[in-house]
């Protein structure tokens, strides 16, 4: 079902419901993904993905449709990941290096590496690219996520961040930048 179609129905009082648990079963398994690669743990992403709905519940009746109903979840989504970290950080007054911390420890424990011989596994590839993703700034890997991950277009991240797509393009390369200096560090002191 389009999204067009899926806001007619939502539109619609008597299948109102309906068209909301089809727009939780379209958009669920990308939002929690979107929003799992920005926090780590398993349960704050359901949390988060569970607030991202409630707040698309609430709101949708004042959705204009001035953007893509998808960009708009994605946008909502991405405002709840960014204030979950900025509140753990204040909550607990960590600086940026105690929550990367934190959650390269949540990253380490809910991953197991094989290793067969001297080349590295894809396991511990996906690790050392993870752990070079939690050193960016959030922005900055939110960029990379949706841009690499998530293969969307600059247009689109644009409308879900409100950058331009110069300065996301900018963000993006810089990511990729740290990145690869990340890996290739990590590489040579291995």
């Amino acid at each position: 079902m389009t999204d067009e179609e899926l806001l007619a129905k939502y539109r619609d009082p008597s299948s109102r419901n309906y068209a909301f648990n089809l727009m939780v079963r379209k958009y669920q398994q990308k939002i929690y993904w979107h929003i799992r690669k920005m926090v780590i743990d398993h349960d704050d992403a359901d949390d988060l993905v569970q607030e991202t709905f409630i707040k698309v519940w609430n709101s949708l009746e004042q959705f204009r449709g001035d953007s893509q109903l998808y960009t708009w979840i994605y946008r909502i989504a991405t405002n709840e990941c960014l204030n979950f970290l900025n509140k753990k950080r204040r909550r607990f007054f960590l600086p940026i290096g105690d929550v990367e911390g934190e959650l390269m420890e949540k990253l380490e424990s809910s991953s197991e590496f094989t290793t067969s011989g001297n080349e590295p596994s894809g396991e511990e590839v996906q690790m050392k690219l993870q752990k070079a993703l939690l050193k960016l700034p959030d922005k900055q890997r939110l960029v990379f996520n949706m841009k690499y991950f998530d293969d969307m277009k600059y247009e689109e991240i644009a409308e879900i961040t409100g950058t331009s797509v110069g300065a996301l393009k900018a963000s993006y390369h810089l990511a990729v930048k740290k990145i690869e200096d990340y890996i290739t560090k990590t590489d040579t002191t291995d």
